[in-house]
């Protein structure tokens, strides 16, 4: 998987205005300048963000993708549950998942 790259690509989508007009027109072509997987090509077309966060996408660079598609901040936090309920836990980055995705937590256990 290549999370640096698909990162970099959110990161410039978010910050630069640029990016964010090619993407609009020529997705595409903004794609193919990042080495990007088939799977992670095919959820930034499609905007799906649960996905997005089960390859290891941080929230914070995902929730301005989300905010770019026009999804609500609720939407967004409801996505990405849906998005481990789908694809399984995340992958990697900073909120990989460990155990299966299964809570750990004392007051978890407790319920």
């Amino acid at each position: 998987m290549s999370l640096y790259y698909l990162q970099k690509f959110l990161y410039e989508l978010n910050r630069d205005e640029s990016v964010q007009q090619e993407c609009r027109s020529d997705i595409d072509g903004l794609i193919a300048r990042f080495d990007l997987t088939d799977e992670e090509t095919a959820a930034l077309r499609e905007g799906d963000i649960g996905l997005l966060y089960v390859l290891g996408v941080n929230g914070q660079i995902l929730m301005h993708f989300a905010a770019f598609l026009g999804i609500e901040w609720f939407d967004y936090l409801d996505m990405m549950r849906a998005g481990i309920k789908k694809h399984g836990p995340v992958r990697a980055g900073v909120y990989a998942m460990t155990g299966g995705g299964a809570s750990f937590a004392k007051e978890e256990k407790r319920q």
